[in-house]
């Protein structure tokens, strides 16, 4: 993109239904992303496997949001198992991390001690919920921050969770695969409500997350 690009033009594409990419971590353009196929996961159908139940309910890891934002992009963006490159690249860090400072986007972490070991971060607009990209250092915590994002997001009403794409690791989550009319479809529906994301200072524990995130409205 060669125009200046900040948080208010990113907000613009989201309402759009629209997002930015890089072709590679050191490739500093971005270009706009319309998917012809979206992955969504219905708040309502959140599938949660009994080993991962456990997990939760043993807080296994301390849950924070908010508090270490821009580490979970860099963890996002650095190269892991089964994966060699990542689109995340320096422009996408500040960029987000600007919106992070405006209060429209988020991150959920999963901590070892003081040791960021999982999380994810995202983009919270009206009563929809744009997710970008998770990372794991320890076993089941990206899973976990998850399910803590699906607890918070039902609590506060938010009526869509977009994951952008599908992936065989979500799809064991409950994302579904629709076409690009029946996103915006969904995302204007959710434009038109209001949500609240919720106090950041305030995490539940596992077994209250297992009752948000399975209970039927």
């Amino acid at each position: 993109m060669s125009r200046v690009f900040g948080p208010s033009e990113l907000l613009d594409c989201y309402r759009r239904g629209v997002f930015p990419m890089a072709e590679a971590r050191d490739d500093p353009r971005l270009f706009l992303v319309d998917p012809d196929l979206r992955g969504v996961l219905p708040l309502d159908k959140f599938h949660v496997s009994k080993s991962l139940r456990k997990v939760i309910r043993q807080d296994r890891f301390q849950v924070r949001v908010d508090t270490a934002f821009t580490r979970v992009v860099e963890q996002c963006a650095e190269a892991g198992p089964g994966r060699m490159s990542t689109w995340i690249n320096t422009p996408i860090l500040n960029l987000y991390s600007a919106l992070h400072r405006e209060g429209h986007a988020h991150s959920v972490e999963c901590w070892d001690g003081d040791e960021l070991v999982g999380g994810l971060y995202g983009v919270s607009l009206k009563a929809a919920f744009f997710g970008e990209s998770m990372f794991s250092r320890r076993t089941d915590a990206s899973k976990v921050a998850l399910a803590n994002l699906v607890a918070r997001l039902r609590h506060g009403g938010f009526k869509l969770l977009d994951t952008q794409f599908t992936t065989p690791h979500l799809l064991g989550f409950g994302v579904e695969e629709i076409d690009r009319e029946e996103f915006h479809a969904r995302l204007h529906e959710a434009l038109q409500a209001d949500a609240d994301f919720g106090d950041n200072s305030y995490c539940p524990p596992g077994a209250e997350v297992l009752q948000l995130i399975t209970q039927t409205s």
